[in-house]
């Protein structure tokens, strides 16, 4: 719901100052700036890819290895249940993992970041 009320006193109309285009362009070329980049892609191209082979092979044993995925393993409970509910274990188990790497390398590096880029305003 849009109002005719003035901003609060102390405050532009447009928000807080934003770094320029070229500020972001020299971080972005920065060696910090790249460092953050490859921790990232260190972490999250090799889970990317492990989690979607482990999905694909569980998929083609479906389809493939009936035999295999109706084993019994205990009671009425088969292979396919359990690689099945492995497969929710592993996607928590995964952003666990990539929630504490953020927090103790990813988000520090950024904070540096910004904060330079705030006082550089």
């Amino acid at each position: 719901m849009a109002t005719d009320a003035p901003p609060p006193e102390g405050t532009s109309p447009a928000g807080p100052v934003q770094p320029t285009t070229e500020a972001f362009v020299t971080v972005q070329a920065s060696p910090e700036f790249a460092e953050l980049r490859r921790s990232h892609r260190s972490f999250a191209f090799p889970l990317t890819i492990a989690f979607v082979t482990w999905y694909l092979l569980y998929v083609l044993l479906c389809n493939y290895a009936g035999g295999f995925m109706a084993t019994k393993v205990v009671g009425n409970i088969n292979m396919a249940l359990v690689l099945g509910l492995a497969q929710f274990a592993t996607t928590f188990l995964i952003a666990w993992l990539y929630s504490r790497h953020a927090a103790t390398q990813l988000d520090p590096k950024a904070d540096a970041i910004k904060s330079r880029m705030e006082a550089d305003v």
